[in-house]
């Protein structure tokens, strides 16, 4: 999961609010990562990433972990329970006293029921800090469909320094070759168009209800994500700025 570090400071003016617990939510490609890092600078506040606490549960044997582990050795998903006792466990250790970033969770209804309880009783119970006595806010991020699609099947990574390309929008100076190192640029197996409809219609079947979730209980804003990193990351600034004043 990721950290700020301790002199971690707000990077644009105006933030006179206190964060709290934020959901990024879009389907596959809109950038939730990408901003999820940028809202971790901006408010000094760590993202909490399932996939990384499940690794990292997995790496410390704990009993989740190594539940989480004999479930993915027979190919199996790892079960809502599991998932939730390991956000839950998150919760109960420092660094959230501004707020924290939701990355990859709640994925469906079950979930989300689940973070709202659980927020829910630490706020009558009066623990955690001043960011567990909010409610979870969700910013929902959208880009077009065939622009996701030219984003995932455009993508292009160097192997030797990690930098990414895309052919479409972000193109190397010559084809195939990184800029920086002349290495060939490769293409991730699963950035492939079938891969893509694959994960639009999970994202459709669950995540899209958690969505319509936290819309109907009024702590949800959209934005537009089809423009620069910092024109989006201002306009969810924004919205969750008149999430928390309302």
């Amino acid at each position: 999961m990721t950290e700020p570090s301790a002199d971690t400071k707000p990077a644009l003016a105006g933030i006179d609010f206190l964060p709290g617990p934020v959901l990024l939510l879009g389907a596959p490609g809109v950038g939730k990562g990408t901003q999820a890092q940028a809202l971790v600078r901006l408010f000094g506040m760590p993202q909490i990433s399932t996939g990384d606490i499940l690794r990292k549960n997995i790496a410390d044997k704990t009993d989740l972990g190594l539940r989480a582990k004999s479930l993915m050795d027979q190919g199996l998903f790892v079960d809502d329970e599991t998932v939730n006792g390991m956000v839950a466990a998150r919760l109960n250790q420092p660094g959230i006293e501004r707020g924290f970033i939701l990355d990859g969770y709640p994925r469906t209804l079950v979930q989300a029921g689940f973070i709202d309880a659980l927020l829910d009783l630490h706020r009558e119970a009066g623990t955690g800090g001043s960011a567990l006595h909010l409610p979870l806010v969700a910013i929902s991020i959208r880009v077009d469909e065939d622009e996701l699609l030219r984003r995932i099947t455009g993508r292009r990574i160097c192997p030797t320094c990690k930098r990414s390309y895309n052919i479409y929008a972000h193109p190397p100076a010559s084809e195939g070759i990184c800029d920086f190192d002349g290495t060939v640029l490769e293409q991730r197996a699963d950035d492939t168009g079938e891969t893509f409809r694959e994960r639009m219609v999970e994202y459709t079947a669950k995540t899209a209800y958690v969505i319509e979730h936290y819309r109907n209980k009024g702590c949800f804003a959209e934005v537009e994500g089809a423009r620069s990193v910092n024109e989006v990351t201002r306009s969810i600034s924004e919205a969750l700025k008149r999430l928390r004043s309302s």
